[in-house]
């Protein structure tokens, strides 16, 4: 199973830590949003080291579709009613600042960065999509709504955002790497103020900012019960449709389509993780239907963590820990969450203010309807008799039969079938 992207270009290699070192801020996780928090860092004069448990650009980053937008579905009627029109204008202006900083970055750097139109269509309501072409307007994006798509199929309404983009995001890693001090297979074994203890080392840093996509540290900030994770898969076509623009189903549950050079990247299957979903066959029926003389070059799955409110977490860990930073939670929008995260963090740990900190505090209420299924669905799965169980938190783990792996439905912790740890919150292998 590998991403398209891994086929034209793999990430540096670097060495492991030997011994101990001191820093002024430790990053903690070496996919996006950890690897520009560290050059956003260098770049201000901080003295900054990076470690990663296994290679960097090699988890979640690795598996993404590469999306650099603010359209994140149909968001910002939902943020609009929820929190009000302030609070919508703040995420649209954070996400579309994060999107002028990659376009800067990204003239001197061969990713394939290209601007593409993005849209979120809605498959029965037209009025879902009218509504949030409204919202984006009143909130000055010269949204548009539209019925006539690039797509194989008739749509009831989509939103259509001009000046979006997407790109390679193993390129674009690999080139912003230079002068960074980034220590792989160094994992992080405890947590401390002000230290870590790695499996090579001690680390000892004025700031820490966790970047590990499910935060590792479970004493503070209640992120078990503030996230889920939900899987979703890719195949690569070739020889299939140039659909000239991005384009995302706005249930969650349906399909995304964008292409790379000359393939086309179709996305769905999705599920909470440890649940039965569409997965890779859901794909394979479609493109079946719809493409049937395209010949699929390669296919992988990737995860992502769902928050209650649908804005990620970014900023302080929580209330009791001035020192540690987190970025987690970015709700399947990884490319401009990760730069979200970047500016603000950045902001945070150097003591200044920054005017998005507050919508994305984690440290905000958690009185959401998702607070409650995902504390049954622990319970739940707590309870379950069952032989394997997560190290995490001791969940029940279920077998993933699309993709041979144990998976655990609590906090979406992942494991080979004999054991080894693919991903967490959990840090540990597992003993089958």
């Amino acid at each position: 199973m590998k991403s398209v992207w891994q086929d034209v270009s793999e990430p540096e290699r670097f060495g492991e830590l030997k011994g101990s070192v001191k820093t002024d801020v430790l990053v903690i996780g070496g996919g996006m949003a950890g690897l520009l928090c560290a050059r956003m860092l260098k770049d201000r004069g901080t003295d900054c080291v990076l470690i990663e448990a296994d290679r960097i650009l090699c988890g979640v980053t690795r598996n993404t579709t590469a999306k650099i937008t603010f359209q994140h579905g149909l968001i910002y009627d939902k943020l609009t009613r929820t929190f009000g029109e302030d609070a919508a204008r703040a995420y649209l202006q954070a996400n579309n600042s994060a999107i002028a900083v990659y376009r800067e970055m990204c003239r001197n750097i061969d990713c394939d960065f290209e601007e593409k139109s993005s849209y979120v269509y809605s498959l029965y309501s037209r009025r879902k999509a009218e509504r949030e072409t409204a919202a984006l307007q009143r909130l000055g994006c010269p949204a548009q709504f539209v019925t006539e798509l690039r797509l194989p199929f008739e749509v009831a309404g989509a939103v259509r955002v001009d000046g979006q983009a997407q790109f390679n995001p193993l390129k674009f890693g690999r080139s912003i790497v230079s002068g960074l001090r980034i220590y792989e297979n160094t994992k992080a074994l405890e947590l401390s103020p002000h230290r870590v203890k790695t499996n090579r080392g001690y680390i000892d840093a004025e700031k820490i900012i966790v970047a590990t996509h499910f935060p590792i540290l479970n004493k503070h900030g209640a992120f078990f019960v503030k996230m889920y994770q939900d899987r979703s898969y890719v195949i690569a076509l070739k020889d299939a449709q140039n659909v000239d623009g991005m384009y995302i189903d706005e249930s969650g549950k349906g399909l995304s389509f964008r292409n790379y050079k000359d393939v086309l990247l179709l996305g769905g299957g999705s599920h909470r993780t440890g649940k039965k979903g569409g997965n890779w066959d859901a794909l394979e029926k479609f493109a079946k239907k719809y493409y049937p003389d395209a010949k699929e070059v390669c296919r992988w799955a990737t995860q992502d963590c769902i928050t209650l409110d649908g804005i990620p977490y970014i900023g302080q860990y929580s209330a009791n820990t001035p020192d540690l930073y987190v970025a987690t939670g970015f709700n399947k929008w990884g490319m401009t969450s990760s730069m979200v995260s970047a500016q603000i963090l950045s902001d945070l740990v150097l003591g200044e203010k920054n005017q998005y900190a507050k919508l994305f505090s984690p440290s905000r209420s958690i009185l959401h309807p998702k607070l409650f299924s995902n504390a049954f669905e622990t319970a739940l799965n707590l309870i379950t008799p069952t032989a394997p169980r997560c190290p995490h938190l001791g969940c029940a783990l279920k077998y993933n039969t699309a993709e041979h792996t144990w998976d655990c439905p609590c906090h979406g912790s992942r494991f080979e079938k004999n054991g080894k740890l693919i991903e967490g919150p959990a840090t540990d292998d597992k003993k089958l």
